[in-house]
This record gives structure tokens, C-alpha cells and sequence, in this order.
């Protein structure tokens, strides 16, 4: 289905990926000339994944590329490619009927109309709409509904004198009126402004809006031989001695399927030919233009990369941000790819970047590279129907783990208390406290600090919410030893790297603790990466090491897999009384 061609990593590309033309027609006597009559907007497309290996459908491999003057590409990450190269034509057929047969004639020739992905079936003709109710106007024979229309219109008919003034109505509009004004007539304000006069441009020379996905365009004849026998097919296209004559209102076409293309009404199926039977058709040819913005993203990156690189599939989405992971075969063609990115998911994504190393800092920040669109890494992230302020540029975020926090926040309670060792932005502790009796939420980055706290006052639940920026170990201990302090039920360690190393800190944490006082062991929720053949064994012992306690139950959930046979684990446990009232070992 896809053609795939070489490219050297530069800034202008040439591509060649269609077939060459090949004639609708044989007669060379024919004049042809182009009637646009349906153009679809991309934002309105849905999304579909076109199977590769089915050779019915869109191809880029298929169709031919219209006769344009490729544009002049400049040295710049804007204009990587020229994007008209990825324009192909397809000569299809349609049959004209009247606007009120086609739909059920849609449903009776389901299976013989262009089932694309993302194009309607049915193609509307601009210029020749009219309304329901002035419809039986046009379907009757008889004179007496045109003088009727007439006097709609015009306010009169063919011997009725002066046209019906609008001031006998004055009276009535009056009173309908209030003291809001046009409460009842809401468009009536807009309507008596002036109207701006703007400059509208021919539909023959009208260019290529960059919001079109696709177009259809209806390729008028004009044979000799049609005018000797007295019949005249110029006029299709909203010619009104045409119209008429044999088309009495408004029309549509019903874009027949690609087989279809070549053949005459005789050589058409007999489901379509028995479907047709009388009722006014006709016949016609068109041209679909499928434009850059129709193809999905992984066509067009298939087309411009290197044969047996593996197309990009997967990236996360921050609000405005999309966040790659490249690997090194994609990094000559990082610019390329980011472009294409940012094409596909405008306008809600402004920003493309790539993670240009590994997280090795102590505040989980990322090196990040600004491929396309602007270089604000500032943005705002809805979840779970909260609003986070994030910085990729000096904190922490991964969409990825909102599933896992969900996750957590179901086994939480109203009566809980929370406590998030590593908090990062907040978007489990903010989330939290929309449902639970009090959280407190700790970080060491004092960037995160800012934010989690500019988060708590933009979600209004700063009063349920204590922030503190210290060390993890230092806080624990702090926490629970602290008089004012809530008893704690729950406690979350998000730092997957080395949260297991920070479990030694709840040695001895109820020591001082009066015996006789009613204390709530927390339950405790820590993350972890394991390469181990057995993850869960591996992050298990790892527990047991940290606290030095082996009688105790721990119940083990894989998050997800972030490499190739690296795991993401969360260990759930309640902490054990021996751990927490354990004495500190004497060192000799």
C-alpha cells in the first residue's frame, strides 16, 4: 500500500510517490473543465487507522499528483518538506440525484458508494440549497405555489400592486419587546448592524485553505455530438435554464465506489441500476483531492523515512506539550518527524520536544530538546478534573501514571490521612484532598514546592494541604513525631529510582510513643523498577532488606513496563509493629 522512499537527512526533500496520469477519457475532442462542489474541513475529521496491508482505501502509492508548482522551501524547520507532494488526485463517479431521495438511496447503495475513511458519501452542491419548506414549491407543476412563493419573497405576485410594507408588523413586534430589548429576537440585533464588506473569492481560483482535508470536484464536458442532438450538459453545476429544466431543486451526488470509476451506467452493478429505477439520475465524474492534512501521521512518516526504520508511534501529551522518546536511528530525522507531529495535532498540541538524556538528578527533572512550534515548556494539564500548572523545564510530570493514581485514590477514604513523601507537582496529593480528611505533601525540589502550592490555591483545597520542601527521610520523621501532626493512614513514595532505600526511616517511628495509646499502623505504597526475571520477587526482598523485618504481608502491583524488561512496581503494606517500635542497633 506504501510507498517508501529514501531520504538523505536535508532540509528540502523531493518526493516522488504516485503513479503517472493516467485519462479519465479517450476522446481528445473533449473540454473538461473543474466544478469544486465539496470541501471538508480536517478539525472535523475523526481519526482512523488505515490497514497497510488491505489494498482497498487511500494510498499515497495510489492516485496521481495534480499539475502544481511545488512551493519554495526555505532554510528553516518550518519547511522541512513540501507538503503539496503528499496531494493525490482519484478520478471517482457519482450519481446526481434530488436532495430528497439521497439519503434513502445512501442506505440502498450502502455497499456500492466510496467507503474512505474520514469522506462523506454523500457530496453537496454550493449554490443549489434550498430550503425544506420552499422544496414543493419547486416539485409542483402548478402555477398558483410560485405566486404564493412570490408574495413570500418579494411581498407580492404578478398584479398585486405595491410590494407589503414591513411597518404593519411594527405594531406587533412592539409588544413582544421588553426591557432586555431583543429577548425574543435574538439574531435581530445582529442583523440590523452593517454588515462588513469582505472580498469573496471565486470557487475557481479559490487556493487550498491548510484547514481542508479533502475536496471534490465535479469535471464538466462538452461534447459536440451532446449539442446536435439538442441536449446541453455545460450547465450541470447550478445552471438555472438548466436546473429548470430537468433539475427542479436543490441536488446531490452520491460518491459511488472507486471500481466504479471507469464504467458506464451500463456496466453499472444491478443493485444500483434496480435502485435507481424511476427516479430523475444522472451519471457523473469527479475528482477527489486528498490534501496533506486528510493523510494520518504514521502514512506520512512512512512515506518520508528511510526504509526499515521504524516509524514513531507513541508519545506522551502534557497540555500543550507532546513529549518524544527517539531513539538513536530517529535522531537524523528529529526535525522531520516533529514537524509531522505537530501538523497531525494541532492546534491542541503547540509544542514538540524529545528527551535528550536520562533522569540522573535528584529533582527528576529532564534534559529536554524543543523540536517544533514554540519553546514554552510552561503549561497547564487537566486530570481527574483538576488543574495542574507544570514546567517540564524545572519539575516532574508523567501522564502516564494517571491511570496509577486513579488507582490509588479509589482505595482511599474520607476518614484517611495522606501523606506523599515525594509529591512533585502534586497531582496525587491535590487529587487527594478533594476526597480524604488531610494531606500532607512533601518535596525536595523547591520549584515543585512553588507549584504544588500555586496548584492547592488554583483548585481552592489549599486548607486541606500542609507543604513542606525537606529531605524524604528527614520528613517522615518529622512527621510522625510531630505532636501537632494527624494520625497518618496512608503514606504514598512515588520515586521509583530509590523510594525502598527511604523505608528505613520508619524504624523506631512509634518508639517514644506512649504503649498505652490507641495507635493506626499507616499502610504504606512505595514504588520501585526491578530488571529482575522475577520483578515482584526482586522488589520484595528489597523491602524486607530496607526494614529488616521478614514476617509480614505484602501485596505487589505491576504499573507498567517502562523498557524492555524493566518494570514499574508498587508495593502495598501495612508497617509492621515490630518495625515501628523497633529499638536503634548499637553500633560497636
Amino acid at each position: 500500500m506504501f510507498t517508501k522512499v529514501m531520504l538523505r537527512p536535508s532540509s528540502s526533500l523531493s518526493l516522488s510517490l504516485s503513479p503517472p496520469l493516467t485519462p479519465f477519457f479517450s476522446k481528445p475532442s473533449t473540454a473538461i473543465s473543474f466544478r469544486r462542489i465539496a470541501v471538508v474541513s480536517a478539525a472535523h475529521s475523526l481519526s482512523v487507522t488505515l490497514d497497510e496491508t488491505h489494498p482497498y482505501g487511500p494510498s499515497l502509492s495510489k492516485g496521481h499528483q495534480p499539475s502544481v508548482e511545488p512551493k519554495s522551501l526555505q532554510q528553516d524547520n518550518e519547511n522541512i518538506f513540501d507538503e503539496t507532494r503528499f496531494i493525490r488526485v482519484f478520478d471517482i463517479s457519482a450519481i446526481r440525484v434530488s436532495a430528497d431521495r439521497c439519503y434513502a438511496l445512501e442506505s440502498q447503495l450502502r455497499g456500492h458508494l466510496l467507503n474512505w475513511p474520514r469522506i462523506r458519501n454523500i457530496a453537496r452542491v454550493p449554490g443549489d440549497e434550498i430550503d425544506g419548506e420552499l422544496q414543493k414549491y419547486f416539485n409542483s407543476n402548478d402555477g398558483e405555489p410560485l405566486e404564493s412563493l412570490n408574495r413570500r419573497i418579494y411581498g407580492k405576485a404578478e398584479g398585486d400592486g405595491e410590494p407589503l410594507s414591513p411597518v404593519l408588523y411594527r405594531d406587533k413586534l412592539a409588544k413582544t419587546f421588553n426591557s432586555r430589548g431583543y429577548e425574543k429576537f435574538r439574531n435581530l440585533a445582529k442583523l440590523s448592524r452593517p454588515k462588513r464588506k469582505t472580498k469573496k473569492e471565486p470557487s475557481q481560483i479559490r487556493e487550498h485553505k491548510s484547514n481542508e482535508c479533502y475536496l471534490v470536484d465535479e469535471v464538466v464536458e462538452n461534447h459536440a455530438s451532446d449539442h446536435e442532438k439538442g441536449e446541453d450538459l455545460s450547465g450541470l453545476l447550478g445552471d438555472d435554464a438548466y436546473r429548470l429544466g430537468k433539475w427542479k431543486g436543490s441536488t446531490r451526488l452520491l460518491l459511488l465506489d472507486e471500481k466504479h470509476a471507469y464504467k458506464s451506467f451500463d456496466e453499472m452493478p444491478e443493485a444500483i441500476k434496480a435502485c435507481l429505477t424511476g427516479s430523475p439520475f444522472e451519471l457523473v465524474r469527479c475528482n477527489l483531492t486528498l490534501y496533506y492534512s486528510y493523510w494520518q501521521m504514521n502514512e506520512i512518516l512512512e512515506a518520508l523515512l528511510p526504509k526499515g526504520i521504524i516509524v514513531p508511534s507513541s508519545f506522551e501529551t502534557v497540555g500543550h506539550i507532546i513529549h518524544l522518546n527517539l531513539r538513536e536511528e530517529h535522531l537524523p530525522y528529529k526535525n522531520l518527524i516533529a514537524k509531522v507531529v505537530l501538523d497531525k495535532n494541532k492546534p491542541k498540541i503547540q509544542t514538540v520536544v524529545n528527551k535528550i538524556d536520562s533522569i540522573n538528578n535528584d529533582f527528576r527533572t529532564m534534559s529536554l530538546e524543543v523540536l517544533a512550534g514554540n519553546h514554552s515548556l510552561v503549561t497547564r494539564v487537566v486530570e481527574n478534573g483538576l488543574h495542574f500548572h507544570v514546567d517540564l523545564a524545572t519539575v516532574y510530570w508523567s501522564s502516564k501514571l494517571a491511570t496509577e493514581r486513579q488507582r490509588l485514590l479509589n482505595s482511599f477514604t474520607r476518614s484517611d490521612v495522606v501523606c506523599d513523601v515525594f509529591a512533585g507537582v502534586g497531582p496525587l496529593a491535590i487529587s487527594a484532598a478533594k476526597k480524604v480528611k488531610h494531606v500532607y505533601a512533601n518535596d525536595l525540589n523547591p520549584h515543585a514546592i512553588d507549584y504544588i502550592e500555586r496548584n492547592c490555591v488554583l483548585n481552592k483545597l489549599e486548607r486541606k494541604i500542609e507543604v513542606f520542601n525537606m529531605d524524604g527521610r528527614r520528613f517522615i520523621d518529622a512527621i510522625f513525631k510531630s505532636q501537632s501532626s494527624r494520625a497518618i493512614t496512608q503514606v504514598v513514595m512515588n520515586l521509583p529510582k530509590d523510594a525502598a532505600e527511604y523505608l528505613d526511616a520508619f524504624k523506631g517511628i512509634f518508639r517514644d510513643t506512649d504503649m498505652n495509646k490507641e495507635l493506626i499502623m499507616p499502610k504504606i505504597h512505595v514504588y520501585g523498577f526491578s530488571k529482575a526475571e522475577d520483578p515482584e520477587f526482586d522488589f520484595h526482598e528489597r523491602i524486607r532488606i530496607a526494614l529488616s523485618e521478614v514476617a509480614f504481608e505484602v501485596k505487589m502491583h505491576k504499573v507498567r513496563l517502562v523498557a524492555p524488561g524493566k518494570w514499574m512496581l508498587c508495593a502495598s503494606f501495612v508497617l509492621p509493629e515490630r518495625v515501628a517500635f523497633a529499638e536503634p542497633i548499637l553500633e560497636m
